[in-house]
């Protein structure tokens, strides 16, 4: 899954028990898309996550940025069925 988007970062960079780094922030997407033969404005929040040396790279860097977030989709945890962004991949967006 592919989302462009601004991020908003709420919460500091942690680690968990084992020692990992995780970042958690929402990514604010604005778009246009066309469904079913008719264009709608689209805007939502996408809740995210970086976790390991990208969450502890991109942690001062990432506030209120324009990227492009690859990643894939999954619970947040056993427990919590809420849907979550598992980010593996980031680029900066230019002159946004």
């Amino acid at each position: 899954m592919v989302l462009t988007g601004l991020a908003r970062v709420h919460d500091a960079l942690r680690y968990t028990p084992a020692g990992i780094a995780v970042l958690e922030f929402a990514l604010e997407h604005v778009s246009r898309q066309s469904a079913g033969g008719f264009e709608r404005d689209v805007r939502c929040l996408v809740q995210a996550l970086l976790v390991g040396p990208l969450a502890t790279e991109l942690a001062a860097s990432l506030n209120e940025r324009t990227v492009t977030a690859q990643g894939f989709l999954a619970a947040r945890s056993l427990r919590n069925p809420k849907l979550v962004l598992h980010i593996q991949h980031v680029e900066f967006e230019k002159g946004i």
